[in-house]
């Protein structure tokens, strides 16, 4: 079914719930030994060691990892997962954000009904996170696994629901009330908020948005020259240039209809010269030149890939992803050196789709475009998998237990 239709405190493992009814208001000993046995024994235990850290990273600040956001109602929290050299997950623990998740009203499957709400950034080695029900950032500094430097921020807005990062600048898109635009610059000591930034998107929603009206994504064009938001509801992608300095030229923003209905998820290719946009009206995925004036140029007309509801898409090398939660399944895309966009299969499955992994929504890919994470939320998990030189994916791990979809849900994936 089409469900959107055209018009810094560490604590164990644990799920959490959350009542309905609250969205609508606003975790030795010593043996002494000789010396040919205790060299023996400080041998096998280097060994050990050294195996552990070859598989999960050689110390806690190199170790890989995947993050994913709980989204509880009561008190969002950030679940951590080590990734070995396969691919594979295990769990190394929960932070809780400070703040609390939210869910849109009606939302069929994804409670932020949205891309990008929880970022990790290379350069400055942070995760961002939006806490959609106290109209907060929290930001955390990452040492491998291990978050630390727990900071907490205002939105300026209600509801937020994606992150963009771009060199010292991130914005956060505010999807309830009006909507809205905000900036913050990043410091040493970890995020600031940039004066003179806060733009209204000019939206008709109630402080909790309807999933189908809310804005989709809001990222940051690759040369830091423009402010990109999806507004699903009003089927525009609207843009809004930047000075050099990261606060927006304009008042208000740029306003372009979209070629494709219920633009939703943005990406941008290897170059930084293309954008592509999914829409979910009709699973479809438009190619774009953003201009310095902000107006958009169609490179490439909306692509089709036969399944339902094309909400997520994000690129491994010369490779996309796009997760279609109406039917569950991953549609493979590549690009060619002339920015041509095509299907890695003619039915528009990069993966089988399976009976255990119902939900698809939000995805991530790791640092050297190798492994590709997607969140399951109606199962509560996520599965991770491998990319190979045709773009198919081959699975390599499943991780059970997270917050599946119910009064919420998980929602948010980002890897390092």
């Amino acid at each position: 079914m089409n469900v959107y239709g055209e018009q810094s405190e560490h604590r164990p493992s644990g799920r959490a719930g959350g009542r309905r009814g609250h969205r609508a208001k606003s975790r030795s000993r010593r043996i002494l030994v000789g010396g040919g046995a205790l060299a023996a024994v400080a041998a096998a235990t280097v060994a050990v060691s050294l195996a552990s850290a070859s598989q999960y990273g050689a110390s806690r600040g190199t170790e890989r990892a995947v993050f994913v956001q709980g989204n509880e109602l009561h008190g969002n929290t950030i679940h951590v997962f080590a990734r070995d050299g396969q691919g594979k997950l295990k769990p190394a623990g929960n932070y809780t954000t400070g703040g609390r998740g939210g869910d849109q009203v009606d939302a069929p499957t994804d409670s932020l009904a949205s891309q990008g709400s929880l970022v990790y950034d290379k350069d400055s080695a942070m995760l961002l996170a939006v806490n959609a029900g106290s109209g907060t950032l929290t930001s955390f500094h990452t040492e491998g696994t291990q978050l630390q430097r727990r900071q907490i921020l205002d939105t300026g807005g209600e509801f937020p629901s994606s992150i963009a990062v771009r060199g010292k600048i991130a914005y956060v898109m505010n999807a309830g009330g009006k909507g809205s635009v905000q900036g913050f610059r990043i410091t040493k000591k970890g995020l600031a908020p940039l004066q003179g930034s806060f733009r209204s998107l000019g939206l008709a929603n109630e402080d909790i948005p309807r999933f189908d009206t809310s804005p989709g994504e809001v990222e940051i064009t690759p040369d830091g020259r423009n402010l990109v938001v999806t507004t699903k509801g009003n089927n525009t992608v609207e843009v809004f240039p930047l000075k050099k300095d990261g606060r927006p030229a304009v008042a208000e923003p740029v306003v372009n209809t979209s070629a494709g209905t219920v633009p939703f998820a943005i990406s941008f290719d290897s170059s930084g010269s293309r954008m592509l946009v999914a829409e979910a009206g009709k699973s479809t995925v438009t190619t774009y030149q953003v201009r310095r004036d902000g107006k958009l140029k169609v490179l490439q007309k909306p692509l089709a890939n036969g399944q339902e509801v094309l909400c997520w898409l994000e690129r491994a090398g010369d490779f996309f992803y796009g997760g279609n939660t109406g039917n569950s399944t991953v549609t493979g895309y590549r690009m060619d050196k002339h920015g041509r966009l095509a299907l890695t299969d003619k039915v528009g499955l990069a993966t089988p789709p399976s009976s255990a992994s119902q939900g698809v929504i939000d995805i991530a890919v790791t640092g050297d475009d190798k492994f590709v994470y997607v969140q399951n939320a109606t199962s509560g998990t996520v599965d991770g998998f491998r990319v190979e030189r045709d773009g198919s994916l081959s699975k390599v791990t499943t991780v059970k237990g997270l917050p599946p979809f119910a009064e919420s849900g998980m929602e948010g994936i980002a890897a390092m």
